[in-house]
């Protein structure tokens, strides 16, 4: 395409769709995700090639306008995709254009957004640790009168948090950008949205520890159910330090004891 006439999406479905090197179209990124479709959001499009495949299309790696950017992979190349990586959430929720191995994007798609056992296991004892290191200097630091460490430390937990909860629900941790959207569609299983959000939001934004003990009871709470006690059990008596204290009183924290995480 000339400078006066760019590639546009529709171009591009339409060449890919006639080059029988072309097993597979993927659009990821807000244009995935109903609802979030801005005046500003472009196609984020994998353009996923048989392997060994010889095409024309490869002139067009690495293109990027605010219409359009592409990413063109072998096949072997997008199952690797986000396998460990960041890519591995725009990948869970993208939407198939193109499917011609009949079924098969689809399912590399669906391995993507499933983590399997042992990794989540694994994932989550990692993030479960790094939450209570965030969440015991934040308390520690506010105990002490460091109320800026306090509250950068309660955010870096934040982050913790959201990536151990998802990996106990075997699933890769949305963009900020989609936590909200994310939630709405595909709840946690045993926590209220609405009030695990208000509670996320308020701890970035000041760094409330009686906030953050009572959640911190309930992701302990959590935690135990999926097996990770002897992650908590290793921080020994400085647990009590990141429990709720006397003065704490009660703090919703957005736990449901009723509803269990998937297997």
């Amino acid at each position: 395409m000339t400078a006066q006439q760019p590639l546009t999406y529709d171009a591009l479905v339409e060449l890919a769709t006639a080059d029988p090197a072309v097993v597979g179209l993927v659009l990821k990124g807000s244009r995935a995700h109903d609802g979030m479709i801005t005046r500003h959001s472009d196609h984020d499009l994998y353009v996923v090639l048989a392997d060994d495949a010889t095409t024309d299309l490869t002139r067009l790696a690495g293109h990027r306008t605010a219409e359009l950017d592409l990413v063109i992979v072998s096949l072997t190349e997008f199952r690797a995709a986000g396998m460990p990586g960041f890519e591995r959430y725009a990948l869970a929720r993208a939407h198939v254009v193109l499917d011609r191995l009949d079924g098969g994007i689809a399912r590399i798609l669906a391995d993507k957004a499933r983590l399997g056992v042992d990794e989540a296991f694994q994932d989550a004892s990692g993030w479960l640790d790094a939450y209570a290191n965030s969440l015991y200097r934040s308390v520690k630091n506010h105990r002490d009168g460091q109320a800026l460490a306090a509250r950068l430390d309660a955010a870096d937990s934040i982050r913790f948090l959201l990536e151990l909860l998802f990996a106990l629900d075997r699933r890769p941790r949305p963009y900020n950008k989609y936590l909200e959207w994310e939630l709405d569609q595909h709840p946690l299983p045993g926590w209220d949205t609405d009030v695990l959000l208000r509670a996320v939001d308020r701890i970035s934004a000041t760094g409330d520890v009686s906030l953050q003990r009572h959640l911190f009871t309930c992701v302990e709470t959590a935690a135990r159910e999926a097996g990770h006690g002897e992650v908590l059990d290793a921080w020994g008596e400085d647990l009590d330090l990141m429990r709720p204290q006397q003065e704490d009183g009660e703090t919703p924290c957005g736990r449901d004891p009723r509803s269990q995480a998937m297997p």
